[in-house]
């Protein structure tokens, strides 16, 4: 674990630049998972389908994709300050876009635009986090890009869901504080410490590519069957947990949409603080369990049309997602030398966003044809196959140690 050798007049200590760097997890997360609770507002408000939903919200992730593909691996070269300052001001365009829209184009264009600057900032936030982690806790970085990232989305519906319960316009409210506040993080990361000389000719090499490291290639495709699984979840819920409370299992309450998502978040969160006192093949398998028996109870509760159900099997998903992301993330990351950290993380993150988006286009794509009851039995199966196969997989492993 490398910190800043030194700090120059004006720059922050590592233990204050580890803080920002945390609450900037947060806030960029909360923001990725805020247009959800809204998006039954817009369909109201401009009559488009759920297929057209499902492009709003996979676009993001092609736009973060395409960052990851590209700039993934900037801040190992220009230094993680650059590129995050960078991140925040384009992520500042993405809601000011959303404050201005005035249709679905608009909204597309929105997420786009908030995909690259979430791209652009996960992979640095992620190893900058790991470079200024205190010495005597140096796990403390991954666990908290895992614990920010679930919080953050937690955080971001359930406030937007408040927003949805008190007015009709809760993006006339919400994403002028947002701009502001990207805005301040771009200003106060400018004073952020380096521990990486920069080398301003990588940027002649930026196209797309992704690599692992040797040393972390096999704990990477260890972490692929969960990591399918638990982000194709949490890919359900942005896109399609809404409309689907609304209409599947009738709650009219407003903000019933956001806080399905925010409990799954809460859960998540709460599963990323428990995976810090298991060991590695203990997150794994525990993780995995929770997920398959939480698929199980998602489709009970869609048959019995039971909302509580409904939250308590979210629960137990958000449970097994948190210890699977935060368990993969830090044996990832303890395998992976400094100066290759988020080229390694860009890996990650690319496999995960896939996962979250891929399965969630294919049911936009699909709902109109079979229906949004239908499409979203296919779905929880799909993530119910790969928890079975993530817990197999985690009981066929050999027992390594506590990482």
């Amino acid at each position: 674990m490398q910190h800043a050798k030194t700090t120059t007049s004006g720059q922050l200590q590592p233990k204050s630049a580890f803080v920002v760097l945390a609450i900037a997890t947060v806030v960029i997360m909360a923001t990725a998972s805020a247009p959800s609770p809204i998006y039954p507002i817009y369909q109201g408000r401009w009559h488009f389908s759920v297929t057209v939903l499902t492009v709003i919200f996979a676009v993001y992730v092609v736009g973060l994709l395409g960052a990851l593909l590209t700039v993934g691996s900037l801040s190992d070269h220009v230094g993680r300050r650059p590129v995050l300052v960078a991140a925040f001001v384009v992520a500042a365009a993405s809601t000011a876009i959303f404050w201005t829209a005035s249709g679905p184009e608009t909204l597309i264009l929105a997420r786009l635009v908030q995909g690259v600057a979430s791209g652009t900032a996960m992979s640095a936030l992620a190893a900058g986090l790991l470079d200024f982690a205190p010495r005597t806790r140096p796990h403390l970085g991954a666990i908290l890009t895992a614990v920010g990232t679930s919080g953050g989305m937690a955080i971001g519906a359930a406030v937007v869901g408040l927003l949805v319960q008190w007015t009709s316009s809760p993006d006339f409210y919400l994403f002028p504080v947002l701009t502001l506040m990207f805005l301040g993080l771009a200003a106060v990361s400018l004073a952020l410490p380096e521990n990486t000389r920069p080398n301003w000719r990588a940027l002649t090499a930026i196209r797309p590519r992704i690599r692992l490291v040797a040393g972390a290639r096999s704990e990477f495709w260890a972490t692929v069957p969960s990591t399918i699984a638990g982000w194709a979840a949490t890919g359900l819920f942005l896109a399609l947990i809404p409309s689907l409370v609304r209409d599947v299992l009738h709650n009219q309450f407003p903000a019933a949409g956001g806080f399905t998502i925010a409990v799954l978040y809460v859960a998540v969160t709460a599963g990323g603080i428990w995976s810090v006192r298991l060991s590695a093949r203990a997150t794994a398998i525990l993780g995995a369990a929770l997920m398959a028996s939480g698929a199980a109870s998602l489709a009970l509760a869609l048959t019995t049309e039971s909302t509580v159900g409904f939250a308590a099997a979210a629960l137990a998903v958000g449970m097994g997602v948190g210890l699977t992301f935060s368990g993969n993330l830090r044996a990832v990351g303890a395998v992976t030398a400094s100066e290759a950290r988020s080229e390694t993380f860009a890996a990650v993150y690319l496999l995960s966003y896939l996962s979250l988006s891929v399965p969630s286009l294919a049911a936009g794509i699909v709902a109109p044809i079979w229906g949004l009851e239908a499409t979203s039995y296919a779905y929880i199966g799909f993530v119910g196959l790969f928890s079975a196969t993530a817990l197999v997989h985690a009981f066929l492993r050999p027992v390594v140690p506590k990482c």
